[in-house]
Parts: C-alpha cells; structure tokens; sequence
C-alpha cells in the first residue's frame, strides 16, 4: 500500500510532522534510525512544558502519542537512498526493502563535527555543549570556557557572559582583530591564545604550556552536516550555512525536488528541541496541503 508521505527520522521534528498529518488522517510511515542529537544529554532544556525532562522520555512519550493514530507506520531502521518523483518516490532501506510514497520528508538530524582534541568527543552534551540556552542556566553562572572553531566562535563568546565568567581559547581556529579583542574584552571575556592540549575531568583544559583551568562547562561550535546522505542521493541541493551545510528548503519547507520536503537541525539554523519540533509541525502542514491542493 502507497503511504501519503515517507517520514525518514523519527526524532523530534519528524514526529511533529507526522503528527500533524495523522491528524488529518493521511497514512503516515517513519523509518527511524534511532539516533537522536541530544542522545548525549542526561536533560532538555528551553523546551515549554518539558524544561529539565530526559530528552529520551519526551521522545518515547512522543512516539506513544503517535502510535495511537491507526494510519502511522513506524519502521526502527535506516533508509539508505531515495529516489523517484512526486506522488511516485520511492525509500531503499538497509536491507533492501523499498517503501513507497506520495511525498517524502527529511527530518534526518545532523552530525556535529567535534574541534579535534581529545577529551571533546567524550564529553559532548554532558560538560560540553553548543547551546546556552539549552545548558547555561545549569552553570550557576560559574566559570565557562568557550573554544574556538571559526569566525561564529566570537559571536558565541560574545554571548555567553550572559550566563558566567568566560574565558575565550581561540587555539589557532581564529585570529582577533583589534575591534573584535576590544569588544570581547569589554564583555569580560579573558582571551587565552595558547593551544588546548586535551580536556580532563568535569571541564578541566589542559593547555600547552602546562597550566590546567577548571570550569563548571564548555561550549564550542559544532559544524553541522546533514546525518545522512538521502536526500543529497533524490538530487535535494545542499547550501552552506555560517555553521555548516543543511538542506535548502522554501518557506513551505519544501525542497528542490518537487513533493520532496525537509525539516529540524537538518533543514534550518539555528537548532534546539524547541525550533525542530515547530518546525516539523509546519513542515507537516504544508505537507498536508501539499496533498490537498
């Protein structure tokens, strides 16, 4: 049986937009891979009605919602190449199977490329983290590193004295101009250009000259890409953005391949729970229309 739309990624965005569409009773099929972003973190936060809640618990409790609807599809696998055309696409899984639909929607998620030092990868969303809204309060406004990736660095260090004491380390990633050192130091902000050797402990940075700084956190600025290939694969153009590459959609979340449509992290910047669900839940309607009219 043809569904109405393909769904590939079951996270926070693409449930919204299922939802959306199992609402409307349209036949619904998510194939997830079981790999949210947040899996790292112990909680979410910014999100109305779920601040300090598992991310994995919102995420069960969202597909339990959904699989009260009697025309969701829920598949646990990964969708490995799209292809086709609107109303006739067609999903190649893992092990062969193909799924077919009227329309498709990426809500595959993205990776973050990690600064290359070790201790980072570890750590990811448990001490180190890329979004001060989503983990700065919990800092209690003590000490907070923020390393440097690339030129969006300064505005990240820029920001985060909102939430403590920072300490910017540019470790060879960008080099301050004058206005730019004079604006962060103004902001508080000690700058510390000597290169990090490896992150100990909670937030401990080792640097190359010896010392060792303790802080109640870190942030830095992941480059993003798209987690999957798939949609590249259906011919979707990739765009660059200040933090990496994304799926280029209009403002009805479609793509560049007609009936092909694309949400969450993977589709718009910036990122957290709260963006990707209202996101989703936009994609799915215009979905929706997209069937009707």
């Amino acid at each position: 049986m043809q569904n109405d739309v393909i769904v590939v990624g079951g996270s926070y965005a693409g449930m919204a937009a299922a939802l959306q569409l199992l609402r409307a009773r349209r036949r619904v099929l998510v194939i997830d891979a079981g790999l949210r972003r947040n899996r790292f973190a112990s909680h979410s936060h910014g999100f109305l009605g779920q601040d300090g809640v598992n991310p994995a618990e919102i995420a069960a409790k969202a597909r339990a919602q959904l699989s009260a609807y009697p025309t969701l599809t829920w598949i646990d696998g990964h969708a490995e190449a799209a292809a086709g055309s609107k109303d006739a696409f067609t999903v190649t899984m893992a092990d062969g199977a193909r799924q077919e639909g009227r329309r498709l929607l990426f809500a595959v998620g993205v990776t973050d490329r990690l600064p290359e030092i070790d201790g980072v990868a570890e750590r990811w969303g448990r001490s180190i983290f890329h979004c001060p809204y989503c983990h700065g309060y919990e800092l209690d406004r003590g000490r907070i590193g923020v390393i440097a990736t690339g030129p969006m660095s300064v505005h990240q260090a820029q920001l985060i004295p909102e939430w403590g004491e920072v300490t910017f380390f540019t470790n060879g990633a960008v080099t301050l101009d004058a206005a730019a050192s004079g604006d962060l130091k103004a902001r508080g902000v000690t700058i510390e250009d000597t290169p990090i050797t490896r992150i100990e402990g909670h937030a401990d940075v080792l640097l190359a000259d010896g010392r060792s700084l303790s802080f109640a956190g870190l942030f830095t600025a992941s480059r993003n890409a798209p987690a999957t290939p798939i949609a590249a694969s259906l011919g979707c153009e990739i765009e660059e953005t200040p933090v990496g590459t994304q799926i280029r959609t209009d403002a009805a979340k479609e793509t560049t391949v007609p009936g092909a449509f694309a949400c969450g992290d993977a589709a718009r910047t910036p990122h957290s729970v709260s963006l990707a669900v209202g996101d989703g839940a936009w994609a799915g309607a215009q979905l929706h229309r997209s069937l009707v009219f």
